[in-house]
């Protein structure tokens, strides 16, 4: 790949990554903390709305977009190890893919299905309810932190010189 495309794919990568943090940072912060003040079965139904409403090409294109960008770049520090931006394309592609990704499909999601099947109004519900906000968001608070994280390893290799 050359220099200028790898820059190209860095700038997007980082700013993917930052918005993808963002929006977990707002779950962390005060979304997941304002749902749990509702009754169960109105958080519950909040939730289970919005996990329907997140599965959009907008954010699934910038969540995802930005994993494949982290690849390409994986693929580039391997190729130009001894390149100055090489550890931190290394960095933050790991962070993201394993810190955010994966974070996102083996705890959330499993989460997000199990919430999916349970009818708001039910007995089992509030209990559910409780153990998914603390689990859940214990999950999203790591995958902030990871997809942060990997933005600025990707601002930081931005900032260093191109391969000569």
């Amino acid at each position: 790949m050359s220099d200028q495309l790898i820059t190209g794919l860095i700038l997007l990568t980082a700013l993917g990554s930052g918005l993808v943090a963002g929006a977990f940072f707002a779950f962390s912060t005060f979304v997941m903390a304002a749902l749990a003040r509702l009754p169960a079965a109105q958080g519950i139904a909040a939730m289970q709305s919005i996990n329907i409403v997140v599965i959009n090409p907008i954010f699934l294109g910038t969540m995802f977009g930005t994993a494949l960008a982290c690849i390409a770049l994986l693929v580039a520090s391997v190729s130009g190890w001894g390149e100055p931006r090489a550890f931190y394309l290394l960095a933050g592609g790991l962070l993201y893919l394993v810190g955010t990704v994966l974070v996102t499909m083996t705890f959330n999601v499993p989460r997000n299905n199990a919430l999916a099947r349970v009818d708001p109004g039910s007995t089992e519900a509030a209990t559910l309810w409780v153990r998914y906000v603390s689990e859940w968001t214990m999950w999203n608070h790591l995958r902030t932190a990871a997809a942060l994280a990997a933005a600025a390893a990707f601002i930081f290799a931005l900032c260093l010189p191109e391969a000569e």
